[in-house]
This record gives C-alpha cells, sequence and structure tokens, in this order.
C-alpha cells in the first residue's frame, strides 16, 4: 500500500488526485557560506590593520601618485629615521602594479616622501638587481642624485647577493656602497641583444616583404638574409652603444669621486687602470672592493652602522615605505586570466628582454 507522504519530500509525487508540489530543497553546499565567512575575516583584519595603525607603526602617508604605508622595520625609540628602498630585480620602465605604476614611479615616490620628511635623516638603497633598461637605470641615478644634493641627506648602498650592471649604475649615485664578499657586482658595459631567424625562415619556406622609407629603417630586422644587412649598420649600431658605454664610466667615475669628496677622503678610490675592467666582466664584492668600486664590504647591518657614521646620529628607527593593502591586489595574487595569451613551454629560458631597447645586464643574466 502507497504511503501518503512521499519518501523523499523534495521530489514531486502523483497521487491520485493529482500532482503534488512540494517546496524545492534548501542550498546543500556550503561553498558560499564558507567564502561569505572569508571575505568577512579579511574585511575584518583590513579595518583592524588600519585602526591600529598607530600602535602597529603604519600610518597612511601620501605620495605624487597615490598612497603609501609607512612600515617600521627597526623601533630603536627614536625620533630620527632611515628609510629602506628595495631595488629588486629587472630595471625597467614597464609598470609594475595595476595603476601603471614603474620601479622608477615608486623609487621616486620614496625618495619624495622622505625629502618631505624631516625626522629622516637618511636613505639606504638595497639592491638586488641584475641590471636592466638603460633610460629606467639612469632615471633612477639622477633621482638619487639630485634627492642627495637638494636635501643633503646621504643614499647609501647595500648590495644584496647581485648588484651588477644597471644596478651599479644605480649604486654609483650614492654616497657609499657596502658589498658582500660573495656579491656579484660590476658588469660595466651595455647590451643590445637580438636574434636573425632568416636562416629557420628559410628552412620552412617564409620571407619576409618589407616597405620603408628609409636605407636604415630596418636596420635591426631579425629576418635579414647576411647579404641584405645595409653597409655601415654595424658601425653606426655599435658607435650607439660606445657613446652610451661612455656615459656610464663617466657616471662611475664621477660617482665615486664625488663620493671620496662628501665623504672627506673616507672610503675606497678607484684604481688608476680601473677602466680596463669595465670590460663587462664580473666582479665579486672583494674584487669590486680591491678596485675602489665599493668603498666596504659587510652586510646589512655594516650598512647601518656606516649610516650612523655619516649621519653622526647614534640612533635611528628604520622604516620602509609600502603600498597598502586592497582587495585588487589580493585577487591579483591568485594570477591574472588572459584568454589571448598561449604560452609554449620549448625547454629554453629566454630573458624577457624586448626587442629594440638599450641594456645594463650582467653577463649571466643572459645565459
Amino acid at each position: 500500500m502507497e504511503s501518503d507522504q512521499p519518501a523523499n519530500p523534495y521530489r514531486i509525487r502523483r497521487n491520485p488526485g493529482g500532482i503534488a508540489h512540494y517546496p524545492p530543497p534548501p542550498l546543500r553546499g556550503r561553498g558560499w557560506f564558507f567564502l561569505c565567512l572569508i571575505l568577512a575575516a579579511l574585511l575584518g583584519l583590513t579595518w583592524l590593520g588600519i585602526l591600529g595603525a598607530a600602535g602597529t607603526g603604519l600610518a597612511l602617508t601620501g605620495g605624487t601618485s597615490g598612497y603609501w604605508e609607512e612600515a617600521v622595520i627597526k623601533n630603536n625609540q627614536s625620533t630620527n629615521r632611515v628609510v629602506i628602498v628595495e631595488v629588486d630585480g629587472l630595471i625597467s620602465n614597464l609598470a609594475i602594479d595595476p595603476s601603471g605604476k614603474t620601479m622608477v614611479d615608486s623609487i621616486e615616490d620614496q625618495l619624495d616622501l622622505a625629502a618631505e620628511d624631516d625626522s629622516v635623516i637618511g636613505v639606504i638603497l638595497r639592491v638586488d638587481s641584475p641590471g636592466g633598461e638603460v633610460l629606467a637605470s639612469d632615471d633612477i641615478y639622477r633621482e638619487i642624485k639630485q634627492f642627495q644634493e637638494k636635501t643633503g641627506k646621504p643614499v647609501l648602498a647595500s648590495m644584496s647577493g647581485l648588484a651588477a650592471s644597471g644596478g651599479y649604475y644605480i649604486a654609483a649615485s650614492c654616497r657609499w656602497i657596502v658589498a658582500n664578499e660573495l656579491t656579484i657586482t660590476g658588469s660595466i658595459g651595455v647590451i643590445l641583444h637580438s636574434y636573425n631567424y632568416r636562416g629557420l625562415m628559410d628552412k620552412v619556406g617564409v620571407f619576409p616583404q618589407v616597405f620603408k622609407s628609409g636605407r636604415y629603417k630596418d636596420m635591426l630586422r631579425g629576418d635579414k638574409a647576411p647579404g641584405e644587412i645595409e653597409p655601415g649598420t654595424n658601425e653606426m649600431v655599435q658607435g650607439m652603444i660606445n657613446e652610451i658605454f661612455d656615459r656610464f664610466k663617466k657616471v662611475v667615475s664621477e660617482g665615486r669621486s664625488g663620493a671620496q669628496s662628501e665623504n672627506n677622503g673616507e672610503g675606497k678610490a678607484l684604481v688608476e687602470d680601473w677602466e680596463s675592467y669595465a670590460d663587462g666582466r664580473i666582479l665579486s664584492g672583494k674584487q669590486a672592493f680591491n678596485l675602489g668600486f665599493v668603498d666596504e664590504l659587510g652586510n646589512f647591518d655594516t650598512a647601518t652602522a656606516r649610516m650612523a657614521q655619516l649621519t653622526k646620529t647614534e640612533d635611528f628607527n628604520l622604516i620602509q615605505y609600502q603600498l597598502p593593502f586592497t582587495f585588487a591586489n589580493l585577487f591579483r595574487a591568485f594570477g591574472e586570466a588572459n584568454p589571448k595569451r598561449i604560452e609554449i613551454d620549448l625547454g629554453l629560458r629566454i630573458p624577457p628582454l624586448q626587442a629594440g631597447r638599450l641594456y645594463f645586464l650582467a653577463p649571466n643574466y643572459l645565459n
């Protein structure tokens, strides 16, 4: 005999008297519930971070392009402060965040904030970079130089594992340079890197068809056959490379001699034949010290002790300017979906260098 109550109350049941419609089932999945809990917790942590700013050493600070948080790295209960500015990774004018801010913009912002703050007595530039774009390196060099000239506050370079080529170019603007004995530095030189793939095109039966307005308009084109390269092309490109190389050597010479003058003769002076070592070779920190490219061997603690001597200050707090937490940054951390981009792993690592750009780069970065 059939029961009046359905075995499953959430299904439609046909009875002798017709069809009975029972209420729909409640949502059984707990995914939305847990997602709401996570979002609520993140929102709560964000508000706690803002409301507790005074207690944690965090405060919103206005910059030239947006807002920065001021984080206390080491609190020595002092009214004097030294800002740590990071130069980490490939030096470039490409955007490093969704707002379009570049590494140059970021460093300029931080130096502007340090210049406006009377309690800031100096800046430690912590460099861990293989170098990068010529123009970006020169822009940062000029920002550091102008900061020191306008404020009188010293900038000290503390080299980490790698501070070569463009990384050293930037450090040369500083009043004092500290490197570890095992730091990879040097690599003073310029590179313009490209590929000629015409041989591969010939094998697959593809040939280029180019229309140009001038004889040298396509001088760096990678699909030219050897016989199509215009006479004088190599000389023109090499002439440009040599011009920028001369600029690099001038930056090193003026930077090191200027530091000697500011430090009343303290620190290391360049050896007489230093230009013979400016041939692109990499140097250890110890070799760079012996040649006068750096002033002192040590670590970050050595750099902070030296800053105390340069500023004639016993105690100071170490601070950093950091971009504030936002939900946009949170979701960006999970990755970006780009349906138009397809990547194929060929087992070959090619540095992310852009065609037609000049670089100050360490040779080991190209391997």
